[in-house]
């Protein structure tokens, strides 16, 4: 392995070249050109058409343009050293577009939920393609990164005219920061340049803050909707924290009534105006969640309710074995779900929240009920105990203040 500093033409300017070892390469036998193979090897000669063979031949790196030697020898060693630890990258051509388009979301897609998968599309295609995919992959900078979210921020929306909230942002930092770290594993690149860009705070504009319900408004909606035809499934989803995808995806077969429990094994989730199945959010989405003697009761009263809708269909039945379904058995649409909550909460005349805030609701309630957040984290299929305390820090401090007062108490019982 050796290499070698020299003086250019120009004055002050000072190149290296240096041996990097063996690599894969195509030659063609006509006009002897030779290629290098930095993903996928080429079918024919781009200068002559000829056929190519594969071979494998020493490669030299050269870069140029160093005001003095001693500049150029110590980037020289410095490749050198990368070289020797292995930790060298050979420098590819391909831009930002390329890498992502025709490599990264390909490769990913069977590894991933589907809907992850949907949302990297929307962000490469809406988001960093537009802005960036001209830039070769090797060049990316923290400063143009960062150049893109300030263009997001102003007017990243689809009709151009506003921008995207921080939290989607955040969102499409997420989604090129992980290309970028593949890149880094597959050898494209040496370092992964969304480390040197500052995303904005992913709590976003506040625009989709949280609400929740207090156990008294809690109470006097299901209450509500007890009569309802989806009123079991808003009591599930508030007394199990289930997101709504897992309980629309909830079948008899996960359901033990005996035993009261329930297990999260699968989530119906909506994906370019289709309903697919997919595994849960997490790993640990899939969970087994304890369901207390009331959530049973209604449990029961919809496979009653089922069993007479079953009966009134007859043969345009359409057995899906789900829990939840449409009038004739079929799946529900998590869409129309939605809308029939909103219309739920405003025929009981209560503040207005969304669906999903049922799960903030039953999770907050239980944290504020002074239940372990190792339990509430469990019951909620959070992957660490510290999301469910990130998540849910507006019920901490409620409980400081018990915790301080019940301390004072056991410390002076005897004053």
């Amino acid at each position: 392995m050796r290499g070698h500093v020299r003086k250019r033409g120009e004055p002050g300017s000072w190149e290296y070249i240096v041996d990097v070892g063996l690599a894969a390469a195509q030659r063609c036998t006509a006009c002897d050109k030779r290629f290098w193979v930095e993903r996928r090897p080429k079918k024919s000669c781009p200068n002559c058409g000829g056929t190519l063979r594969e071979t494998e031949e020493r490669r030299r790196e050269t870069k140029a343009g160093f005001a003095t030697r001693k500049e150029c020898q110590a980037a020289m060693n410095k490749l050198l050293v990368a070289v020797e630890q292995h930790a060298y990258t050979a420098p590819t051509k391909a831009s930002v577009k390329e890498y992502l388009t025709k490599e990264w979301l390909l490769a990913v897609k069977a590894t991933i939920r589907p809907s992850t998968y949907n949302s990297y599309v929307q962000h490469v295609e809406c988001h960093i393609v537009p802005h960036i995919g001209s830039v070769k992959l090797q060049k990316l900078s923290g400063f143009q990164i960062n150049t893109l979210y300030a263009k997001l921020a102003e007017s990243g929306a689809k009709n151009g005219k506003k921008g995207l909230s921080p939290m989607t942002i955040h969102h499409v930092h997420a989604c090129l920061h992980k290309a970028c770290k593949d890149a880094v594993r597959w050898g494209h690149i040496s370092r992964n340049p969304l480390d040197a860009a500052d995303p904005p705070r992913a709590k976003g504009d506040g625009s989709k803050e949280m609400q929740t319900w207090t156990k008294e408004q809690l109470k006097a909606f299901l209450d509500s909707a007890a009569d309802d035809r989806l009123g079991a499934l808003w009591h599930v989803i508030a007394m199990t924290g289930m997101r709504r995808g897992e309980a629309i995806g909830l079948r008899w077969s996960d359901v033990d009534l005996e035993n009261t429990r329930l297990s999260v094994r699968r989530a119906l989730i909506p994906i370019n105006r289709e309903v697919v199945v997919s595994e849960p959010k997490t790993i640990k989405g899939r969970r087994v969640i304890a369901l207390d003697p009331g959530t049973v009761k209604v449990l029961k009263g919809q496979a009653a309710r089922q069993l007479d809708e079953h009966r009134e269909w007859d043969e345009a039945w359409v057995e899906t074995g789900l829990v939840f379904t449409a009038e004739n058995g079929a799946a529900l649409d998590p869409e129309s779900v939605t809308r029939y909550f909103r219309q739920a909460v405003a025929k009981s005349m209560l503040p207005p929240i969304r669906l999903h805030d049922l799960r903030h609701t039953h999770a907050t309630l239980a944290l504020q009920a002074g239940i372990h957040p190792k339990v509430v984290s469990e019951r909620l299929g959070h992957a660490t105990i510290s999301i469910t305390l990130d998540t849910y820090s507006h019920a901490i401090p409620a409980m400081q203040e018990e915790a301080a007062a019940l301390i004072a108490s056991l410390v002076f019982a005897g004053e």
